[in-house]
């Protein structure tokens, strides 16, 4: 969404892909619905909730330019941590607290909301926790699925699912449907 954020607005982009997303969260939940953590779940989704009805209410307030400065500020912070490792890293897997998951789950569904850029903040919470591979797969999986199932109410209310982004969602859908069956 971040890159074709930069052709049309946005929450126009985030409206094309939104059913696309849904269609590959289905594909997905299927594949990895065995292992995942029900308390990283909960704190996360609780937030995410909380960030995307922020970020709805905030829609129209904030302009396309503020919305992809935001996104890149984030995503470059993400980057930046990563690389350099401001946010401390552990020998040993890091406990999270409730409140930290709930901090970085409004962030993502505040960004999510916004433009499907939602794991940045989403793993700075679950990355250090060293979640076993499947488990981690599977909780972002449910999360992601859930984030996305609760953003139709708020793209419907804010009118961005027209004739048009509906219809350029539907010609993308089969690709998206083979990547994900790919991967």
């Amino acid at each position: 969404t971040p890159f074709l954020a930069l052709v049309v607005p946005p929450l126009q982009a985030a409206a094309i892909m939104l059913p696309i997303l849904i269609m590959q969260d289905a594909i997905s939940l299927w594949a990895f619905r065995k292992e995942w953590d029900r308390w990283n779940l909960q704190v996360l989704l609780i937030g995410g909730a909380l960030g995307i009805f922020i970020s709805w209410g905030l829609a129209a307030y904030l302009s396309d330019a503020l919305v992809k400065l935001m996104i890149g500020v984030i995503t470059f912070v993400f980057v930046l941590n990563q690389w350099l490792g401001l946010v401390k890293r552990a020998a040993d897997a890091l406990k999270p607290s409730a409140a930290s998951g709930g901090f970085w789950g409004i962030l993502s569904g505040f960004t999510s909301m916004l433009a499907h850029a939602g794991a940045p903040p989403m793993n700075v919470h679950l990355l250090p926790q060293q979640l076993p591979k499947m488990v981690y797969i599977g909780t972002v999986t449910i999360y992601f699925a859930s984030v996305n199932a609760i953003k139709v109410v708020p793209f419907f209310l804010l009118g961005e699912f027209t004739q048009s982004t509906l219809l350029i969602a539907l010609v993308l859908m089969p690709f998206a449907v083979l990547t994900n069956l790919c991967g």
